[in-house]
């Protein structure tokens, strides 16, 4: 192991790490909004936008984001419309983690036990406050796990970025490998970029999801 070629090449990782960091974060927050949206339309089966909702679910859950991020950044300057190699990559995030959002979302919603919706609405409470105030706070709640596990899993799914030229962790680690020919050393920094990336989160994940339990069981 070359410690001297790691010390060397270690602010292309930062560099690196802050852009895929950057880039995750983008997607994944749209990608919630997205999932939000999309789990309502399916909770309230509000007509038409159901089928396409369901549509985009089955079609963006059955499809690799590597192909999406090829249709994207090749296919699609094919009709005239061309998009930066960062646009490609959050536009593919959210596409993907909207779709995993929302079925996360939906499955809070289902959770929720419909004796509590029925006893608030004969309590007079009408449709829109029970869906803000009973409805949706539990239905948050029970996503939360889920939320978590998906955020992790789109933050590794940017490792596909470097198909679209995007200046990633991926792409430096290829790009010296290919330069340098130092493939023992490129892995080992991307592997340490990445734990230094999620590990955290998956703490943070963790915490939070203790502290959810504690307010709902009080032990």
């Amino acid at each position: 192991m070359d410690f001297e070629f790691i010390r060397e090449q270690t602010p292309l990782y930062i560099e690196a790490a802050k852009l895929t960091l950057h880039m995750a974060v983008i997607g994944v927050l749209l990608a919630i909004v997205v999932g939000l949206v999309c789990s309502m339309i399916k909770y309230f089966r509000i007509p038409v936008l159901r089928q396409i909702v369901e549509c985009y679910i089955e079609l963006s859950r059955n499809t690799p984001l590597l192909i999406q991020l090829f249709f994207l950044y090749f296919g699609l300057p094919k009709i005239g419309i061309v998009l930066s190699s960062e646009q490609c990559a959050i536009t593919g995030l959210t596409f993907l983690g909207g779709s995993y959002m929302a079925e996360a979302f939906r499955s809070g919603l289902d959770n929720v036990p419909p004796i509590q919706v029925e006893s608030a609405l004969s309590l007079g409470m009408s449709k829109s406050q029970v869906f803000t105030n009973i409805i949706l706070p539990q239905a948050v709640s029970n996503s939360i796990p889920a939320f978590c596990a998906n955020a992790i899993f789109l933050i590794k799914e940017t490792s596909v970025f470097s198909a679209v030229a995007l200046a990633d962790l991926m792409f430096v680690t290829k790009d010296l490998i290919g330069i340098y020919y130092k493939t023992d050393e490129a892995l080992f920094m991307l592997v340490i970029a990445y734990l230094i990336i999620l590990l955290p989160i998956s703490l943070i994940c963790s915490f939070v999801e203790r502290r959810v339990r504690y307010a709902e069981h009080g032990d």
